[in-house]
């Protein structure tokens, strides 16, 4: 009895991380470049009353499945979820979205690489492309205060209309992970290169299986707010039921206590 209570007590902890995972999806429904994540479950490890296989007698006769006893569920692991997120124009000259796979590299205050899907760049005053928060593109380049018609194309190439004459300014590139799961979350859009993500690969967009650049757009989150929502539910009712294990558990063992 006391077992059901430790079991229930583990499911409870658990979709209390899922429902904590759900909800920050949720928040981040109209975040650029927002990737929603998902919690993978694991059993916790069985004790074995009689181990399957197990010999039953002097003849030689096994236990066919034996007596195994679980004691809950552990959260294994949460993981971001890299499908495309809706792509939508803004007309801003420097927006930019990956359309396929692929991050933009920006230079963070420490001087190391961060990565993102956020494409919400601007201009500074020296005519730098910066995120929101200032973070340099990498690698960075100048466009001068006379530049007109400032274009990014597919490949990601740039350049404008200088003194009535056609001028290349730059070169967005994008990183590629072997695993994006790997990366690691830093807030503010950002991600950083882990062990597990691997070393990133630079290239061109639209080069070895990259996503072209789209000027003036933005990806939106990847959130789905109809699944998010009955996940949500799912996860209350799991919930619930954990709960209902441990008051079921109770009432048996007052009933035992009240055996004379």
């Amino acid at each position: 009895m006391i077992r059901a209570l430790k079991i229930a007590s583990t499911g409870m902890q658990a979709q209390q991380l899922n429902v904590d995972v759900l909800s920050n999806n949720i928040a981040n429904m109209n975040t650029t470049g927002f990737k929603r994540q998902k919690v993978a479950f694991e059993d916790l490890v069985y004790q074995n009353r009689i181990t399957p296989g197990a010999s039953t007698s002097a003849t030689g006769t096994v236990a066919p499945t034996g007596i195994q006893v679980g004691l809950g569920v552990n959260v294994g692991a949460t993981y971001s979820i890299y499908t495309q997120g809706t792509v939508s124009e803004t007309g801003n000259a420097v927006d930019m979205a990956v359309q396929g796979k692929g991050f933009f590299k920006v230079t963070l205050p420490d001087g190391t690489i961060g990565y993102t899907r956020d494409g919400s760049f601007q201009i500074d005053l020296n005519g730098q492309i910066v995120t929101s928060d200032g973070y340099l593109l990498d690698p960075n380049f100048t466009v001068p205060s006379n530049a007109q018609n400032l274009t990014i194309s597919e490949t990601g190439l740039v350049s404008a209309k200088i003194d009535d004459t056609v001028t290349e300014l730059g070169q967005v590139t994008l990183a590629m992970f072997v695993n994006e799961a790997g990366l690691e979350s830093i807030g503010g859009n950002i991600n950083k290169e882990t062990v597990a993500s691997g070393s990133p690969i630079d290239v061109n967009p639209t080069e070895d299986g990259s996503g072209g650049i789209l000027q003036g757009f933005l990806e939106y989150s990847n959130v789905d707010p109809i699944e998010s929502i009955t996940s949500l539910i799912t996860a209350q009712r799991a919930y619930e039921l954990n709960s209902k294990v441990i008051t079921t558990a109770d009432e048996m063992l007052a009933a035992t206590n009240q055996i004379r």
